[in-house]
């Protein structure tokens, strides 16, 4: 069979992992690669600010815990996500309104945002699927005009830029995840970016348990207090430890997965041209990172047949997410505002094929194979 995902390994990551624990004597959080990995992060994004976090889930958690809501207050979001997108800011006792996403980028319609917006409203989350960014001009503008904040979900965009900006560095937070699924990987990881400089403090009290532990340490005061809330969403450093040699290798990591999706973009053109699938799209304006590489088929009951033809030829081949707002969670704490034309239809239709760092090009070429085979 071949496996939908690998976790990514470049043969660095023990060396590193062995050092913190051997010659650093450090493995709990904030040591010594934790710092590297996110200087690294800042310098590669521009971000001035990054905060590892124990996963992407926390890294959301925290930007929600930032935006000091209060139960009531709306947060917008597209219902093609994961979970995560919405517990983030269920815990925070906010309301959840979903919107739906456009047809070729599969992220989330600026319009069905502006439409959305109630004098509650206070947060909008658009996610960048794919690793493809999602229109933040026109975020950005929204937000401005009706004074909300923006966290971005890029837990699938490192390495990705809208604009010539890093994706995660636009809106007020951005969100990283490094799951073993991700691009870059420390097994369960994340980082948070604070881009709007009136919460960087908080932002280190929310992380450190709700101390002014991070002040302390850097001499700004002679002790530490509990000071607001917050919780220990700092990663050990054995964690980052690995991540770092991830980082250290990124742009190798980025150029493999990248031939691996353009290989098949090429292969699948033809296909696409017969209207028998529909690819992904990218705009002019943005630098995807190979995240993924999906097929659209014309219906669910066809997808259903690909994905079990699929199976039987030892191609491991997944569907994504269910809409939220058709999950028992999403009825219970949300709401769909406007129409779902494109959600629901995208979910049912959309197949992601096998893509991960050191793919053989004959598992590649086996892949092509098999979906080839189908049509034919």
């Amino acid at each position: 069979m071949i496996d939908f995902n690998v976790p990514p390994c470049v043969g660095t990551e023990m060396e590193y992992v062995r050092q913190a624990a051997e010659e650093n004597h450090k493995i709990c959080g904030d040591g010594p690669f934790t710092k590297q990995c996110q200087a690294w992060l800042e310098d590669r994004t521009g971000a001035e600010k990054v905060l590892l976090t124990t996963s992407g889930t926390t890294a959301l958690e925290m930007a929600a815990m930032l935006c000091d809501l209060q139960p009531g207050d709306e947060v917008i979001l597209p219902s093609f996500t994961f979970s995560s997108t919405a517990t983030a800011f269920v815990l925070m006792g906010a309301s959840l309104v979903f919107v739906d996403i456009l047809p070729d980028t599969k992220n989330i319609d600026p319009a069905a945002i502006e439409a959305a917006i109630t004098e509650r409203t206070r947060v909008i989350v658009p996610v960048h699927y794919a690793g493809v960014g999602c229109d933040m001009d026109a975020i950005m503008d929204i937000a401005r005009r009706h004074n909300l904040l923006v966290v971005e979900d890029a837990a699938q965009g490192v390495m990705s830029s809208y604009k010539g900006r890093a994706l995660g560095t636009i809106g007020d937070f951005g969100c990283y995840s490094f799951h073993e699924t991700k691009n870059y990987s420390m097994g369960e990881g994340g980082a948070v970016l604070v881009n709007n400089p009136a919460y960087r403090d908080r932002a280190d009290i929310i992380r450190e348990k709700g101390t002014n532990r991070s002040r302390f340490l850097r001499g700004q005061v002679d002790k530490y207090t509990w000071v607001d809330k917050g919780s220990s969403y700092l990663p050990g450093d054995l964690n980052a430890a690995y991540l770092w040699g991830q980082l250290q290798a990124a742009d190798a990591i980025y150029d493999d997965r990248m031939a691996t999706w353009y290989a098949y973009d090429e292969a699948f053109r033809a296909l696409a041209e017969a209207g028998l699938v529909e690819l992904p799209v990218i705009p002019d304006d943005c630098v995807q990172n190979a995240h993924m590489y999906y097929l659209l088929l014309p219906s669910l009951e066809e997808r259903t047949k690909f994905i079990a033809f699929l199976k039987e030829r030892g191609v491991q081949a997944c569907f994504h997410y269910v809409p939220l707002h058709s999950a028992p969670a999403g009825e219970r704490f949300g709401r769909f505002d406007g129409e779902d034309v494109h959600t629901t239809e995208v979910s049912d239709r959309l197949v992601r094929l096998p893509m991960y760092y050191g793919m053989d090009p004959s598992d590649r070429d086996e892949v092509i194979e098999a979906v080839r085979a189908y049509f034919a």
